[in-house]
């Protein structure tokens, strides 16, 4: 096998060294000159007295002047080269090792005592290198010591026990670098997972910053006293204040103070927090230099109880309401005169023509258009005035499969429609909390559409109630064509219309009635002909 393939992750350049390492390395090199120049200095100033060179006193001093030489050297490269660190750690450990066993031979061997410096150098090494390093400095320490104490066993005669004292200590060289290495790995992957978390929360808060202040509702933080900590600009244009920070809100919304302090009072508890009505005014409002303020507060449930206040200009919602409903209603009125015009039209014609005609033919002809005019302005009439009611509604809890099997009676009873025609499908049975009168006049206009253009063969219209948790699905189906596609864009828009005699407010007005009980009325694209689908949420049974 390749060595170079082996160990390509020992030697070569890191993608980038966190500085944390550079800054260890450095303080790992100023160590080591300072021992250098403590043992040149003390064997200068005291000789052997203190048994440093007890051995070889020259050889000593040559070492600790060699080393303290290049200590400064690596401490000048480290300044100037901030690149291989995997290298420049591997010589430093290298001189390390070398430098110690030679000033521990000049002093007389294992039992001067200075074989702990090695111990020393290793764990500063294990602080910063990878784990595979750390074992190859601590054997590069034991072959050291090991030579060192074997040279004074062939030259000097030292006895053979004297391995022991050697062993052990190299033994304490794998122990101490597994050991560091293992603690610095940890400390550096929290260390990467503080560094990962603080980039995160302050991206977190820089998004929430721009949201929050962009957002057209004002949005103020309050502690347990009442008083602005923080804000958006949205909220300093709202309540005027200049500056806002610190004011007390009791202050600037006159009338505002009981709400708070009940509020507070009751925020520690459930009632609290699923109350936010009662931090609202009179009719929910505020009144602020003339412009209505919504406000709604929000429990944080932190130790410094602070509580966020939301501030909506219900002024200007009105105001956009208020054009929303105007433009509605200018669309409806439009359509409401077109979709006059043409019947009125055609009983204009037609009274004008009965006038002159003599013949009994064609006074039947004109008085049957007459009369089918008349009826769809009925119709139009009786529809528009619906849809006016739609907001009137009578919710009760209504048990839907018993429901549909007498509706479907009723509904073949009344429209002389065959009861093969229909299908009833139910895979389980559900409450639902609607207006009986307004699920009666959806689910008639679904039916009566899905008759008209479905197939004339038994079970042409499936009814189906289905539903996932508490979700429930009233589906009417039918073996139709379905709806074209170019038509599926204006098919819930008022007055629009396939069916010639139709006024165009069927799917319209049921759609309006499901969203007024609270339910969704969609159409589902599936291939298997029109197939239009109510969406209910399940109540309880009464």
């Amino acid at each position: 096998m390749d060595t170079a393939a082996r160990y390509s992750n020992l030697f070569v350049e890191r993608e980038r060294a966190a500085d944390s390492f550079w800054v260890s390395l450095r303080y790992f090199s100023l160590y080591r000159t300072a021992v250098a120049a403590l043992f040149l200095g003390l064997t200068v100033v005291y000789g052997d007295a203190l048994s440093l060179g007890s051995h070889q006193l020259e050889l000593f001093r040559f070492v600790a002047g060699a080393y303290l030489v290049v200590g400064i050297a690596l401490q000048a490269l480290l300044r100037n080269v901030r690149k291989h660190f995997n290298q420049q750690l591997t010589l430093q450990a290298g001189i390390d090792v070398l430098a110690i066993t030679l000033l521990m031979y000049a002093s007389g061997g294992i039992r001067s005592g200075l074989g702990v410096m090695l111990l020393i150098s290793l764990t500063g090494a294990a602080i910063v290198a990878p784990r595979r390093l750390n074992f190859l400095y601590a054997a590069l320490a034991s072959i050291a010591l090991l030579l060192e104490q074997g040279y004074w066993v062939l030259a000097h005669d030292a006895p053979e026990a004297s391995f022991v004292q050697p062993a052990l200590l190299a033994i304490g060289c794998f122990a101490t670098a597994g050991v560091t290495g293992w603690l610095a790995q940890r400390v550096a992957a929290n260390e990467r997972l503080a560094r990962q978390r603080g980039r995160e929360l302050a991206t977190q808060t820089r998004v929430s910053q721009l949201v929050i202040g962009d957002m057209h509702d004002g949005v103020a933080v309050l502690d347990r006293g009442g008083r602005v900590v923080q804000h958006n600009p949205q909220a300093q244009r709202l309540l005027a204040a200049e500056p806002l920070m610190g004011a007390d809100i009791s202050v600037l919304l006159p009338g505002f103070a009981p709400r708070w302090q009940a509020w507070r009072g009751g925020a520690g508890g459930s009632a609290g927090r699923e109350d936010e009505g009662t931090a609202r005014g009179a009719g929910g409002e505020f009144e602020v230099r003339g412009r209505s303020l919504g406000l709604r507060l929000i429990d944080t449930a932190t130790e410094e109880e602070y509580s966020v206040l939301f501030i909506e200009d219900t002024t200007r919602s009105r105001e956009q309401a208020q054009q929303l409903k105007l433009a509605a209603l200018g669309r409806l009125t439009a359509n409401i005169a077109h979709e006059i015009r043409n019947p009125l039209a055609a009983i204009s014609h037609a009274a004008e023509l009965l006038g002159e005609e003599k013949r009994a033919d064609d006074r039947g002809r004109l008085t049957r258009i007459i009369h089918d005019n008349t009826q769809r302005l009925e119709r139009l009439v009786a529809d528009v005035l619906q849809l006016n009611r739609r907001d009137r509604i009578s919710a009760e809890r209504v048990r839907l499969g018993p429901w549909l099997q007498a509706f479907v009676g009723e509904f073949v009873a009344n429209e002389a429609v065959a009861p093969e025609r229909l299908a009833l499908q139910a895979s389980r049975d559900a409450w639902v909390e609607f207006d009986r009168e307004h699920l009666r006049q959806v689910m008639w206009n679904l039916l009566r559409n899905a008759l008209r253009y479905a197939r004339p063969e038994p079970g042409a219209v499936l009814i189906a109630l289905t539903g996932v948790a508490d979700q429930v699905e009233l589906n009417v189906i039918d073996n139709g064509p379905g709806v074209p596609a170019q038509s599926l864009g204006e098919l819930f828009e008022p007055f629009f219309t396939t069916d010639s005699k139709g006024t165009g407010l069927g799917l319209y007005l049921a759609r309006e009635l499901c969203a007024a009980n609270r339910a969704v009325l969609e159409y589902v694209s599936d291939g298997r002909g029109a197939h239009f689908r109510i969406l209910m949420r399940e109540a309880r049974a009464a």
